[in-house]
């Protein structure tokens, strides 16, 4: 009873993936090779922006977390989620910046959006610390670069469809 038979077909070379830990990638191949004699069907992912590929083994792909660009039911509650209030918890920075981390490597365009939207700064509010703006950005970069695969516009132009969101 092999129930990771239908995942075969699901991902398909040349179109986009989400890897929780790197963000939106690129199908290049899907290929077979022979790993300690074993031989193996892997994902070979690219990451233009990092630069970086990656080969997933096709049985551990699901439980890599490795998914297809989000359905827009999923898109549309991530960009109210950027509509709604910002929620911070009164908890020592160190705590929620761990949560904020896990959110991102979490993959889920939902939870990515609230971290973006809890940490959003307007330019008449307290500057961030350095620390803050790096988790902004990251989360901010990875909900855009999504966005942008899946409106099929450049991440620049998502960014800026997410910020004006963030704004109103």
């Amino acid at each position: 009873m092999n129930k990771k038979t239908p995942s075969k077909a699901a991902f398909n070379s040349g179109e986009f993936v989400v890897y929780p830990a790197h963000g939106v990638g690129k199908i290049a191949d899907i290929a077979k090779q022979k790993v300690a004699g074993t031989e193996l069907e892997l994902i070979v992912v690219n990451f233009d922006k990092d630069k970086m590929t990656l080969r997933i083994p096709m049985e551990k792909a699901t439980n890599v977390g490795l998914r297809k660009i989000s359905e827009e039911g999923t898109m549309n509650e991530a960009l109210s989620t950027l509509k709604g209030k910002a929620k911070v918890k009164k908890v020592m920075w160190s705590r929620r910046a761990q949560e904020y981390e896990n959110k991102i490597s979490s993959g889920n365009p939902v939870a990515i959006a609230e971290v973006v939207r809890d940490l959003h700064r307007n330019e008449n509010l307290a500057e961030q610390s350095y620390s803050e703006r790096q988790i902004y950005e990251q989360a901010l970069d990875r909900l855009a670069n999504e966005v942008a695969v899946f409106n099929k516009i450049t991440p620049k132009e998502a960014q800026g469809k997410l910020l004006s969101i963030l704004t109103k």
